[in-house]
């Protein structure tokens, strides 16, 4: 033996633990990235506010604000509390709350939410809710719970986790025990089965659904689609049918006025007449005959000795005449005389699915003013995505057959299911799934809530009630229907990517063990390749945050004035990354 074969060398063991180290070190790194996406999302919200009170301005902590403070907010800045504007004009950069490029406009009376940030005004706001309370706070919580739930694949690979470490152990002591049956010398034996057990440890395997789907949900949120739970992302990959309900899903939920059939009397004279019976009613009609009504009068009648039938209209006094806005049952029980253009009109109206409110002058129709719920302007689109995507659509409402099959008709939705109770709501579903349909439900009223939870996965918008988005998986935070082919497409995409890293991991386990095995891996390169694919799993995971909305780009904003925070800014930057 010649001098110093014998010796003993430390450059395995200090090359072994500098592999494992590294690895740890950049997979800790990549995994903190993954976490830092809702770490954005936390960082949107305000840290001061300028709060006035007695006509003096401070700037105190938000935790320091309660509801009811009057809360200002300048050019640039954040707004720290959800809240009505009393003061002001101003255009809001809401992209980072609910992924929308353009700014909107907000005045007195107008609901701002806290995270959004003023681009060229002062605001004066009322707090309606502060602290935890606030939608970003509520989202920011939602999402970080989200993270905790493990999907139904994680089960699975838990379950083989169990087994498959064992498995390693007994498999690294046959390793050695063969390589000593062969001939071979102790150390060699031993080598080749250490080898064995590093190369199959199962970190890549562990790691494949969680950072997954830890990253959709983040990227979710930053998307205005706040996911429930991981299970909830699962599901929504699986759809292939999506069922929308009608009223305030598809439409704004609020009748306009579309058209105006006037009688011996000019539009201008009719919605004039009509606008004054209806100066005090709160009746969503009511708010869309005055609506209207200011885009093409200046002044509007007082009217005296109103006089209401509920659910048929009201009578008043104007000028000395007696005035009455309604429907056409209500004309007939004040014997009003329709004449055949006012019957044909409101005949075309029903027939077409539309209201109507009549107006009648001294027991004379005047005219007649045709009402429709008008559908979303976005949602023609986005239905064309959701068919794009392969998916199947059906309008699912309790409106009557003519309103549902014009709103669908409109829309491109081939399947009507029209005249539907809240309770028989569950019932299609049930039939839909019961066909072979992995079904999501979208809707926002207190109607919707017991199908959003029947459905394999219910999409809750958050304008609607606080009964519809307890039960709903997901959440759509953000104003335009893309939001549902959003959330989709993430799913979508986050499944295949954990499809690929359970597909890596497995392969590379399965692969590397037999190397290992015939002694070609010594542990110096079975620990480095180990750590590099528990690495490649976190980085492909990272590949969701460069999911983008299907919404069609408007162009750039305008840039708002002020600087804002540096924190602020880095978080609204993860969002377009």
């Amino acid at each position: 033996v010649p001098e110093g074969a014998n010796a003993l060398y430390l450059d395995v063991a200090a090359g072994l633990t500098t592999f494992q180290l590294a690895g740890r070190y950049f997979e800790t790194r990549s995994r903190r990235r993954a976490g830092d996406v809702l770490g954005a999302l936390s960082a949107l919200g305000a840290r001061e506010a300028r709060r006035r009170r007695d006509g003096v301005e401070t700037m105190v902590p938000v935790e320091e604000l309660r509801t009811g403070d009057v809360v200002l907010v300048r050019p640039g800045e954040t707004i720290a509390v959800d809240g009505r504007v009393i003061e002001g004009t101003a255009s809001l950069d809401t992209g980072a709350m609910t992924g929308e490029s353009l700014y909107r406009t907000v005045g007195p009376g107008d609901e701002v939410i806290g995270g959004t940030v003023s681009a060229d005004g002062i605001l004066a706001l009322e707090a309606t809710r502060v602290g935890a309370h606030t939608q970003l706070a509520q989202m920011a919580a939602i999402a970080e719970q989200a993270q905790i739930r493990k999907a139904q694949v994680q089960h699975l690979v838990d379950a083989v986790v169990r087994v498959f470490v064992p498995v390693v152990l007994v498999l690294t002591v046959l390793v050695a025990s063969a390589w000593l049956l062969s001939g071979a010398d102790l150390p060699t034996a031993v080598t080749n089965g250490i080898s064995v057990l590093i190369i199959a440890c199962p970190c890549a395997l562990g790691l494949a659904t969680p950072t997954a789907l830890m990253v959709g949900v983040g990227r979710g949120a930053l998307l205005g689609v706040l996911v429930k739970g991981q299970d909830a992302l699962e599901a929504s990959g699986k759809v292939t049918t999506v069922v929308l309900d009608k009223t305030g899903t598809l439409t704004l939920g609020a009748p306009r006025v579309i058209d105006i059939h006037p009688h011996g009397v000019t539009a201008e004279q009719l919605m004039r007449l009509a606008a004054g019976v209806e100066a005090s009613s709160e009746h969503a009609v009511a708010e869309a005959l005055r609506t209207h009504a200011a885009t093409m009068v200046a002044d509007i009648p007082a009217a005296t000795g109103h006089i209401v039938s509920p659910g048929h209209g009201i009578s008043a006094t104007i000028n000395g005449e007696s005035i009455a806005v309604g429907s056409p049952a209500f004309m007939h029980e004040l014997g009003a005389h329709l004449s055949g253009p006012m019957e044909e009109a409101v005949s075309e109206a029903e027939q077409a699915g539309r209201s109507t409110a009549l107006v009648a002058r001294d027991a004379e129709v005047i005219g007649v003013v045709t009402l429709s719920d008008a559908v979303k302007e976005d949602a023609a689109e986005a239905v064309a995505a959701l068919h794009g995507l392969g998916l199947r659509t059906v309008l699912l409402t309790g409106d009557a057959p003519a309103a549902a099959e014009r709103v669908a008709g409109s829309l491109g939705i081939p399947d009507v299911r029209a005249g539907v109770l809240p309770t028989e709501k569950v019932a299609v579903i049930e039939q839909l799934q019961d066909e072979g349909h992995r079904v999501a439900m979208v809707g926002d009223g207190i109607n919707d809530a017991p199908a959003l939870a029947a459905a394999d996965l219910g999409l809750g918008i958050v304008t609607g009630t606080d009964v519809a988005l307890k039960t709903a998986d997901i959440i759509l935070v953000r104003d335009d229907l893309y939001a549902i082919a959003d959330a989709i497409t993430l799913a979508r995409a986050t499944n295949r990517t954990i499809r690929t890293n359970l597909i890596w991991a497995f392969a590379y386990n399965i692969a590397a063990i037999p190397i290992a095995a015939i002694g070609l891996l010594n542990p110096l390169i079975a620990a480095a390749a180990m750590s590099l694919s528990s690495v490649f799993v976190v980085h492909n995971s990272l590949r969701l945050q460069n999911i983008q909305t299907l919404r069609p780009s408007a162009g750039p904003a305008p840039r708002g004035q002020g600087a804002r925070s540096e924190t602020t800014t880095n978080a609204r930057a993860e969002m377009h990354q």
